[in-house]
């Protein structure tokens, strides 16, 4: 029972890693190998066809209203100046980058007890990248942390969202034990 899954990952992986496939062919590649696995094996059915579709198209509907959100606050952004005027804000910290990181630092765990984690990457890093550059912070690094921060964000009571998962996977163990941890 093990080996088609194995096989589809081989599949996939060596043909990545190989250089064979792009990623985006991968992951045509890889879905309609899996297409083709659930219809021979007779394990997806129609209505798990359409359910499947379904589930698909309102995520990405879901995703894309945020991204259009998204793109829309940016642009405002853009056209306000907000982003140069934070830069002028905290243009006195600026010659301590480290002292910059720490204070993005703390805005991201306060905004990651309240946002979802697409939605603070988003809407924040527009404002903080112009600081970042202000400050001499490389955008590469920058990147790296705004990435790590956010992740940080996802345990981060009360509305950690990766916290609300396990909170659904386990219904009989109340939040506030979640929160402390073992």
């Amino acid at each position: 029972e093990l080996l088609p899954p194995v096989g589809i990952f081989s599949l996939i992986m060596g043909g990545l890693y190989s250089g064979v496939f792009t990623a985006n062919e991968t992951a045509a590649i890889g879905a309609a190998v899996v297409l083709a696995y659930g219809v021979f094996s007779k394990r997806l059915t129609g209505r798990g066809f359409m359910s499947a579709v379904t589930d698909t198209a309102m995520t990405c509907g879901a995703l894309y209203l945020v991204l259009i959100g998204a793109n829309l606050f940016n642009f405002f952004l853009a056209l306000s100046g907000l982003p140069f005027s934070l830069t002028g804000m905290f243009s006195g910290i600026l010659d301590a980058p480290l002292l910059v990181i720490l204070l993005m630092l703390v805005i991201y765990l306060v905004l990651g007890t309240l946002m979802d984690s697409l939605a603070m990457l988003l809407l924040i890093v527009p404002l903080f990248v112009p600081i970042a550059q202000a400050a001499g912070i490389d955008l590469v690094w920058f990147g790296l942390f705004a990435v790590m921060v956010v992740e940080m964000c996802l345990i981060t009571p009360p509305a950690g969202l990766n916290l609300l998962l396990l909170k659904t996977v386990q219904p009989d163990h109340p939040l506030p034990p979640l929160w402390k941890g073992p």
